[in-house]
């Protein structure tokens, strides 16, 4: 089993970037309020242009780079998985049922059970 050691280092410009990345979206955000009367298109344009300003300057940073070689890690991973064919899909799902009705049957015979033990012999409330 393979393990990169992941050392971060907090500069300076990698905290203005994240900075920066933070204005611009909030800059979008307030854009997207200001410019109402300008028109949904003039309005959804800022919005856009500043989320992806906000996440370009993101993906430059230290912590951007790590999400994603983090993203392109876990893809790998998903790949790796032997999924179920349609069949045994099928199969599991009938057996966690079967597996349902017999616990419910069970639970039920129990209660019943307990209850005529405890109110018609221990008890006699019921004759």
């Amino acid at each position: 089993m393979a393990t990169s050691e992941v050392q971060t280092v907090n500069t300076g410009a990698d905290k203005a970037k994240l900075a920066a990345a933070v204005v611009l979206l909030l800059g979008a955000f307030v854009a997207f309020y200001l410019l109402s009367g300008k028109g949904a298109l003039v309005q959804w344009g800022a919005l856009l242009v500043g989320l992806g300003a906000a996440v370009a300057v993101f993906i430059v940073s230290e912590s951007g780079r790590q999400l994603v070689a983090f993203g392109r890690d876990s893809w790998r991973e998903v790949k790796k998985v032997v999924w179920p064919t349609r069949r045994e899909s099928i199969q599991m799902t009938a057996y966690v049922f079967a597996f349902v009705v017999v616990m419910a049957l069970f639970l039920w015979l129990t209660d019943k059970t307990l209850e005529w033990v405890f109110y018609d012999l221990v008890l006699g409330w019921r004759n």
